[in-house]
């Protein structure tokens, strides 16, 4: 048996050496984390000009202390970006010891390279742009890449929501099940569920036609009068998901579950959803999800990241192993 060792000072989770603040982008999901944590909120006045401007007025002392900002880039990616960078600024000049910006979604991480000329690459600019605001580390939970981790030069905790998803998947206890990977792309993470879950896998070869919609070529795989288990690291458009139940259900599947980290639904992924006939949907809650989307997708599921986040920060905060949490199934 092996014993984590902690330095010989440390701040203990409760005490006024550590702050939590949440932005407007997921303020639900902040303060879950803040309860994990069993510590108040910190309080921050976030307001906007009449022109529009952000701005922001911490309500909380964070002098010397160890302060983790929650604020997920996602729609309006611009502004809660914008606030991001800002609310960095703002712990950075009140004399935070240190500042970890917890994005459990990152906007614009597929603009990570140049897929054709005279393109940005925008993932790499807003990594700087985190950096330059004054962040000392970033946690963010299944970044669309690995080496987006790269990007930043700062340390970077990269979780994955694998393990909350899995675990509420295998609760179901689904008979006749197969992991299949909608793209040749997400091999490697459709391979880490079906080991995990103990499922066979099968992938779609698929050509792409555009930013928002493929055609699906095949199947490799068996997957005939099975349930198809479809996991993703976001939904996006649904388009992928939409072709992948396609092909699949001519190639004899049966019912089909959808889990994906990010629940972006945008433009026509929940039309997309109801016409492919999905069975259920899990997601978790890095994206705070519209009102309409739970009367859209009556058989939606939304797991909380909450505790994986709280449990991170503690961890982080305390100086103690971040990987550790996840033991060998990592």
């Amino acid at each position: 048996m092996t014993h984590e060792t902690q330095p010989d000072f440390v701040d203990c989770v409760g005490d006024a050496g550590l702050r939590v603040f949440g932005g407007t982008s997921n303020p639900l999901l902040a303060q879950e984390i803040a309860a994990a944590l069993d510590v108040k909120l910190g309080q921050a006045k976030v307001d906007r000009f009449p022109d529009g401007e952000t701005i922001i007025k911490l309500e909380d002392d964070v002098r010397g202390r160890d302060c983790f900002l929650v604020q997920s880039t996602c729609p309006p990616v611009n502004e809660n970006l914008m606030e991001l960078l800002i609310f960095i600024d703002c712990l950075r000049r009140a004399s935070a010891r240190r500042i970890t910006a917890v994005i459990p979604y990152f906007g614009y991480a597929r603009q990570d390279r140049k897929a054709e000329g005279r393109t940005p690459i925008t993932a790499k600019l807003v990594a700087n742009l985190i950096s330059q605001a004054g962040a000392h580390r970033v946690l963010a939970i299944d970044l669309h890449t690995d080496q987006l981790q790269g990007f930043f030069d700062l340390p970077v905790d990269h979780l994955s929501a694998m393990p909350v998803i899995a675990d509420y998947v295998a609760s179901l206890k689904l008979k006749d099940c197969t992991v299949v990977s909608p793209d040749v792309g997400n091999v490697k993470q459709a391979t880490a569920y079906a080991t995990r879950l103990g499922m066979e896998l099968a992938v779609i070869d698929k050509r792409r036609l555009g930013g928002d919609s493929t055609v699906a070529a095949r199947v490799i795989g068996d997957v005939r009068d099975k349930m198809v288990l479809l996991f993703d690291d976001m939904v996006t458009t649904a388009g992928t998901a939409a072709e992948a139940i396609r092909i699949l259900r001519e190639n004899g599947a049966r019912r089909f579950l959808l889990a994906a980290t990010h629940p972006v639904f945008a433009g026509a992924a929940l039309s997309r959803l109801k016409k492919a006939g999905v069975d259920q949907v899990v997601v978790s809650n890095t994206i705070p999800l519209r009102a309409e989307i739970a009367a859209e997708l009556p058989h939606l599921k939304v797991l909380s990241v909450a505790p994986m986040l709280a449990e991170t920060i503690r961890r982080i905060h305390l100086n103690m192993s971040v990987s550790a949490m996840f033991g060998p199934k990592r």
